[in-house]
């Protein structure tokens, strides 16, 4: 026997579970990775700057806006079904792997990478990465440390974005997180350091 119509929507409504709609928390996101970054920058950072765009980032890309619920009548409703919209979680960056990955970052900034950045030899990329711009700018007694220094920061870098999707059971939010640490850590930068934008490299 065939469903149709008015008849057919009341069964599907009697057997329907409520909806979850889960949006990325954009603006809790972008206070995690304030206060990551400015931990891993330490003190001399600069403040985080208020004349960029708060959902653009370096490279031109923008970050999935912060919605709401939707506006409009939903068909649930007209069936007597609220569907259930999900709170926007807060971001945690508190777990014991994403607190290892901090501090080892912030010794290996302090310890050999904060030196190159003001030099000018270092710059981070539009995709929340650290890069040697410059190695012209850096000693030659140094260089094999710092490539090394960069290497175990990007590693920890992608691990920390990886960690802190799915420490807060999204992992899908991976990019999204990394696109809000990217502007996050040009945002921090002191002046005079260096940051990649449209693929060219400007100063801050």
């Amino acid at each position: 026997m065939r469903l149709t119509g008015l008849p057919f929507v009341a069964a599907l409504a009697l057997t329907a579970c409520v909806t979850i709609n889960v949006y990325f928390p954009a603006a809790e996101a972008r206070e995690a990775a304030r206060e990551f970054v400015e931990n891993v920058i330490g003190e001399e950072a600069g403040a985080p700057a208020r004349d960029e765009p708060r959902d653009a980032i370096p490279g031109g890309m923008a970050l999935a806006p912060d919605r709401g619920p939707r506006m409009g009548v939903d068909p649930w409703i007209l069936l007597g079904i609220a569907p259930a919209h999900a709170q926007s979680p807060d971001i945690t960056i508190r777990t014991p792997a994403i607190q290892a990955i901090q501090q080892r970052m912030e010794s290996r900034f302090a310890s050999t990478l904060r030196e190159h950045f003001d030099s000018g030899a270092l710059g981070f990329t539009g995709d929340g990465l650290v890069v040697v711009r410059d190695a012209s700018k850096l000693p030659l007694k140094d260089r094999v440390a710092v490539n090394s220094a960069v290497a175990d920061d990007n590693r920890d870098r992608n691990a920390v974005y990886r960690e802190i999707a799915v420490a807060n059971g999204h992992p899908e939010w991976e990019q999204q997180i990394r696109e809000v640490f990217a502007r996050q850590w040009v945002a921090s930068a002191r002046p005079g350091w260096w940051y990649q934008q449209g693929g060219s490299w400007k100063q801050k």
